[in-house]
């Protein structure tokens, strides 16, 4: 049996001091803490644990993911693996599971609860109670994944309602998902066992939210910028919140983690100690969570850093192994498996077009740095009787193609991507993972579109040259290349995407939100346009 030791400032959040000392460990486990009068500089502190994550948005496996992100001083994931769930079942769940078995990083994954998300959109898959008590009764499973069918919750819908009870009596967490929800509809949620919610907006929404006792996840995405708005919270209800990066890409994830969330926490000006407990210590306690906080029996989970004003990671121990430092990642790479769900067909330009009618138009509109919509009224642009976009007008085309059948793509208008030519596509499109291109021009649209069947999977840019693709050859969401490969690749395509006029921060996130019905105002499936405030679909035309 192998004794190691680790000297340094250890910062107990639990007892809430610094004191210098040395922590014994053996065999993946903290034996003895010995406070001793060494003179040391650096910083032993608990690991950081992200709440709630999406690894599917990263575009890496699990194991792949953990290469990176131990560099970054996360020891500790809970997943919720719903994007793979919907193209794939609990096959794709089960994927998940044990491509993360191969890293020593701590994942936890969640049973998604909402596969498909809502009845109004084409999915691969569907989890219904019984597949979900399946998941539910595996270890490796820690708790119901966000519950973003809230108005099944408030309007009794009993599958819905079942899913709960089966979580209850597992005694698992369920996670929330209920964004803008206030009042008597949100105290219904909340009486229903939704113990946390990671999409408010507004510092009323999450103060509310807070009152009737939800844990409030302060996000922080490479589409949702929350952070700002809810960290006030965060000064007196330190205990009641948590940390998470919910949806990255990857060029973001290279970028940082939860580090990012703990540096800027402590530049708002939060104690040390409140910044920990949000980041390691809440999340650990909320979901019971099996990783280590510095205490005599815990797993050695933890991290060695310079200071608080850097929070430079000089190294990161997951259960007593060594598996980052200085930024450099000492994982290896493994091999993952390809796994799809591919099955449409080519379409042909004419499949784009939109007929024109004697009203307005309903447009979805987006704003950076938001998942929320907004729905406007315009006059449409006829040309031989179609209606067409308008880029002087930032007036594009949207469309989705179901990839799980051959059948005709829904097409309508957006504003707000301010593309000047081409267009982009992706078969990342939360939560079904259907193909959602907005483009310029019909010709470019069905060339991005047709680009990423024949790869079965990928994003795409298209422009007058040939189309540049990133494949996504894993449940057409996820790519087996190495995380610096993959986000080199995704930088370049982000930058073509610019290049077309794209002003906004993250296009493709952007994009694959656009179809994610449970977010308001009006988003678009491979159904047709829907308008998620009322649940229901509505005309392009007025």
């Amino acid at each position: 049996m192998s004794i190691q030791k680790i000297s340094g400032n250890i910062v107990d959040v639990l007892q809430d001091r610094i004191y210098p000392g040395t922590i014994i460990f053996s065999n993946g486990k903290i034996v003895d803490i010995i406070e001793d009068d060494i003179h040391v500089k650096n910083y032993i502190i608990p690991g950081f644990v992200d709440s709630h994550f999406h690894i599917e948005s990263t575009m890496l496996t699990p194991a792949e993911f953990a290469r990176i992100a131990v560099t970054h001083g996360t020891v500790g994931v809970v997943a919720d693996p719903h994007e793979i769930a919907n193209v794939l079942g609990i096959d794709g769940v089960k994927y998940m599971i044990e491509n993360a078995e191969q890293s020593p990083l701590n994942f936890f994954f969640g049973a998604p609860s909402c596969v498909p998300a809502t009845p109004f959109e084409t999915s691969g898959a569907i989890l219904g109670a019984e597949e979900v008590e399946q998941l539910l009764r595996m270890d490796k499973i820690s708790h119901l994944g966000e519950l973003m069918n809230f108005p099944g919750v408030i309007n009794d819908d009993p599958l819905v309602l079942k899913k709960i009870a089966l979580a209850r009596k597992y005694s698992k967490k369920i996670d929330g998902h209920a964004p803008g929800l206030r009042g008597d509809d949100l105290k219904k949620y909340v009486n229903a066992g939704i113990s946390t919610d990671h999409e408010c907006t507004e510092l009323g929404e999450a103060l509310e939210k807070l009152e009737l006792g939800m844990k409030i996840i302060i996000r922080e995405s490479s589409a949702c910028k929350d952070f700002d708005t809810l960290i006030p919270i965060a000064e007196k209800h330190y205990d009641q919140c948590m940390f998470a990066c919910d949806d990255q890409h990857p060029d973001d994830l290279v970028i940082g983690n939860i580090n990012v969330l703990v540096k800027k926490a402590l530049k708002y000006g939060l104690d040390i100690m409140k910044v920990l407990r949000i980041a390691s210590f809440n999340p650990v306690n909320h979901y019971g969570l099996d990783v280590g906080l510095l205490r005599i029996g815990d797993d050695a989970d933890f991290l060695v850093i310079d200071n608080f004003e850097d929070l430079n990671i000089l190294q990161t121990f997951i259960k007593g192994k060594l598996v980052a430092e200085n930024g450099k990642t000492l994982l290896q790479k493994t091999k993952s498996e390809i796994v799809n769900n591919f099955k449409t067909g080519k379409k042909s330009i004419d499949d784009f077009f939109i007929r024109a009618k004697d009203s307005d138009i309903n447009v979805i509109h987006v704003k950076d740095g938001e998942i929320l919509t907004g729905k406007v009224v315009v006059p449409p642009v006829i040309s031989g009787g179609f209606a067409v976009t308008d880029p002087a007008m930032d007036l594009l085309k949207i469309a989705v193609v179901n990839r799980y059948q051959d059948t005709k793509p829904a097409v309508g208008f957006v504003k707000g991507f301010g593309l000047r030519r081409g267009a982009i596509a992706s078969s990342v499109a939360h939560d079904s993972h259907n193909i959602i291109t907005v483009g310029v021009d019909d010709g470019s649209i069905t060339s991005a579109v047709n680009t990423i069947i024949e790869h079965k999977g990928g994003i795409c840019v298209v422009d007058d040259v040939e189309p540049t693709i990133l494949p996504l050859p894993i449940a057409g969401i996820i790519c087996d290349l190495d995380y610096l490969e993959i986000a080199l690749k995704y930088e370049e395509i982000d930058l073509l995407a610019k290049k077309l006029g794209s002003k906004l921060k993250a296009p493709f996130m952007m994009l694959s939100f656009l179809a994610l019905l449970v977010i308001p105002e009006i988003k678009m499936s491979d159904k047709g346009l829907f308008d998620g405030n009322k649940f229901e679909f509505i005309e392009v035309f007025t």
